[in-house]
């Protein structure tokens, strides 16, 4: 007979086993299923204006703004997460929700329309040309610096091209994800922190120095210092970001066929993926290449509801298997990676500019540059140290270019539902940027470029509050980010998020029975289940915070428009 001690042992044992065998189980499905939309969303936070105004901080104030790229990261965390729950809730992105708010007001319907959602529309596409045409700009500076040769003009001409990338991987807004498309701005993240934790091991940094930086310091209320703190923050928080992670949230990450049902309501085919076939990559790249010139059903603004009540919100099977590896994946590639390469940028900029070999240049001339901060690592670092500078720099415009047309998509279709190609309405963004891009590499060379980079961050920091306050109402509203949880007929998830009932498919619930059948009788005979409305709106708290946020950034661009209507800039 087994000695009672070691029969809890063993029990403890299996117990321990069967918890961590589970939670192996969920890390597999997150990064087999739900990573890569963080990735997406966090390239938007480390584009080259970032880098643009991260290397001005760290230049004029060493290490002690590390604390304000940290602040503005979380406030990223907050307004993106809210993005996501939006639309894995409602199965609606944030562009398509303003429309249903302001477009068939039951009163004053134009004045609605005139006055509130197509200048909310213009300020969005100004958003997103200001922000491709800053990204355009450094992918310009990137290809620049590895080519010195190359002329101004011919690299924002090449950069340009990345579209037709896009082209080749598809259309990422489809209702089941693009793993390529999510692979492809994967590869570039990594490409970039690799190259700054390499420049950051050539370079001497006081450590112990620059982790005291995560900590207020008083040079942040400094004229100066918060003007700088200002920027950091307005470049950080991109508008674009959270209309393209409300919308990629709406994919079905999970089920492996749609239902082809005529009377399955468009709330329920959104929550549904599109079918798919195994066929070869010449097929896979000519129907990417199709797809992409022409109008699909899921765009069609026939298709779309008008009215919020004329919309479903998603299943609760759906919502409770997206909902929080959705946020995890947010939560973990902005913290882990955009504030990571936020803080390695002005790291750099403070060991060399503030502490190191080109203090004498900063405390003579402006605040170092991008090209500046290329040229003194290459002479005093060494050339590699320039070269991945560089490339970084390329690697973080291409990425960041590519999300911001994409958003280009997601803006038009919901707030106009347009029905044109993605492949047009991305080139339409390009050509919006390319002209100006243009005309500053033409006219004004390297110097214009610095000049247009703060005035695109300006601009996305004081359209930034018009974007915000619609997220916050909605996503704090009860109606809307509620869903029906059945409690009579409600299957039990695995860790996968499918029902643990296989006779219970999440298609099968939306199935039209066969007349005659015994599902038929059963639905007749038994009375309609009990349902319980589940509520995903924000909590207090996480509402005031998202309300105090907004009232800060509010702040802080009323204190930019005066310190520039005063010909100060810090």
């Amino acid at each position: 007979m087994s000695d009672p001690p070691q029969v809890e042992a063993e029990q403890s044992k299996w117990q321990l086993k069967k918890k961590l065998s589970k939670a192996y189980d969920v890390v597999t499905l997150h990064l087999s299923k739900h990573s890569g939309v963080g990735f997406v969303c966090a390239v938007a936070y480390f584009d080259p204006g970032n880098w643009g105004v991260d290397l001005q901080a760290g230049s004029e104030y060493g290490y002690k703004l590390l604390f304000v790229v940290l602040l503005s990261g979380v406030f990223a965390v907050l307004l993106q997460s809210l993005a996501s729950k939006l639309g894995c809730v409602t199965g609606t992105d944030l562009a398509s929700h303003c429309r249903l708010l302001f477009y068939n007001r039951p009163r004053h319907t134009l004045l609605y329309r005139w006055l509130v959602l197509y200048p909310l529309y213009v300020l969005a596409e100004i958003a997103i040309i200001s922000t491709d045409l800053s990204e355009l700009l450094g992918s310009a500076m990137g290809l620049i610096m590895l080519f010195p040769k190359l002329p101004l003009w011919a690299g924002v001409l090449i950069t340009a091209c990345d579209v037709f990338v896009i082209l080749l991987v598809g259309d990422p807004l489809r209702r089941q994800p693009v793993k390529l498309f999510e692979w492809l701005i994967a590869a570039m993240v990594f490409s970039i922190l690799v190259c700054m934790l390499v420049i950051i091991t050539k370079i001497e940094v006081d450590w112990g120095q620059a982790f005291f930086g995560f900590v207020p310091s008083k040079k942040i209320f400094q004229a100066g210092g918060l003007y700088t703190s200002i920027g950091i923050i307005g470049a950080t928080v991109m508008p674009h970001g959270l209309f393209i992670g409300s919308a990629l949230a709406t994919q079905d990450r999970l089920s492996p066929a749609p239902l082809k049902d005529d009377n399955t309501s468009d709330a329920i085919l959104r929550s549904l993926p599109e079918e798919r076939k195994p066929i070869g990559i010449l097929n896979q790249i000519r129907s990417s290449l199709s797809e992409a010139f022409r109008n699909k059903a899921f765009n069609d603004h026939k298709n779309r509801p008008q009215r919020y009540e004329d919309r479903e919100n998603n299943s609760y099977w759906f919502v409770k298997s997206h909902i929080y590896h959705g946020v995890v994946d947010i939560v973990l590639s902005l913290l882990g990676v955009a504030v990571t390469i936020n803080s390695m940028i002005l790291i750099v900029a403070s060991a060399v500019f503030y502490y190191g070999e080109g203090r004498s240049r900063s405390d003579s001339q402006n605040p170092a540059s991008l090209f500046d901060a290329h040229d003194l690592l290459s002479k005093y670092v060494g050339k590699p140290a320039g070269v991945l500078f560089a490339v970084a720099l390329l690697f973080s415009g291409q990425s960041s270019t590519i999300i911001a047309t994409v958003a280009g998509q997601v803006v038009s279709e919901g707030f106009l539902n347009w029905s044109i190609s993605p492949f047009l309405r991305r080139v339409l963004t390009r050509l919006l940027s390319l002209i100006p891009a243009m005309a500053v590499a033409l006219a004004l060379g390297r110097a214009g470029i610095d000049q247009l980079l703060v005035a695109s961050q300006v601009a996305l920091s004081i359209i930034l509050p018009f974007i915000m306050l619609p997220l916050l109402w909605l996503t704090t509203n009860k109606e809307i980010m509620s869903v029906k949880r059945p409690e009579s007929d409600l299957p039990a998830l695995t860790a996968d998020g499918s029902p643990s009932n296989p006779d219970i498919s999440p298609a099968s619930k939306f199935a039209t029975p066969k007349i005659g059948s015994s599902t038929e009788r059963d639905v007749e005979a038994s009375p309609p289940p009990i349902t319980e409305m589940v509520d995903y709106s924000n909590g207090k708290i996480i509402a005031g915070i998202g309300y105090l946020t907004w009232i800060v950034v509010i702040v802080a661009n009323a204190y930019v428009i005066v310190m520039l209507a005063m010909g100060k800039s810090g």
